[in-house]
């Protein structure tokens, strides 16, 4: 079984993922991976240097995050052309961790799932959703402005839109329990439905 999690910025994707593992599934996180993986390969980091200038690279030779945001989260055409260098690393990572075990029931999570069109990889989607004011004070929490928080949820599908195409919802303004109570009859529901199938 390959669940993928998403939902709105600051809505708790990351807190519902973990429990799923707490549950018995494996993770695959598509940040990390992003992050700790692709952003820091070789090739990437010239890719970088070549679109934006040296400025994008620290004295280490790495990339300064926050730099390559501004530039892609400032102009779409910056984004698109960055993506498409991105995401195919990315989902050749997937393609290796889901066959390392067949088994397993996996759990991806995947902020811009609609956007990317990714429905096809999963057998079930959960949404992670809050309402607005409990999603800004996370990332207030995070050191995220209002203003940048707003510039990148913008960039994303909305968030009633997600909840309309996701298999399931958990809603994430209540305590861990409640989360953690939601995380479960959702197991219980999409293994009921493999198992019927």
């Amino acid at each position: 079984m390959i669940i993928g999690v998403t939902g709105g910025m600051g809505c708790g994707k990351s807190t519902a993922a973990k429990l799923f593992v707490k549950k018995g599934c494996r993770l695959i996180d598509s940040d990390a991976i992003i992050r700790d993986e692709i952003l820091t390969a070789v090739e990437v980091i010239k890719i970088a240097r070549e679109r934006w200038g040296d400025g994008v690279v620290d004295s280490e030779g790495q990339l300064k995050r926050q730099i390559v945001a501004r530039h892609i989260f400032g102009d779409d055409r910056e984004r698109e052309a960055w993506e498409a260098e991105i995401h195919p690393r990315l989902f050749d990572r997937w393609r290796e961790l889901l066959a390392s075990d067949r088994e397993a029931r996996w759990v991806v999570e995947v902020p811009l799932l609609f956007e990317q069109q990714l429905e096809n990889w999963f057998d079930f989607i959960v949404c992670v959703a809050s309402s607005p004011a409990v999603q800004l004070a996370r990332l207030s929490e995070r050191g995220i402005s209002h203003a940048l928080a707003g510039q990148r949820i913008s960039k994303q599908l909305p968030l009633a839109r997600k909840l309309e195409l996701a298999d399931l919802v958990l809603w994430n303004d209540g305590s861990p329990d409640f989360l953690e109570q939601q995380v479960d009859q959702a197991l219980t529901q999409m293994t009921q439905t493999t198992d019927a199938a």
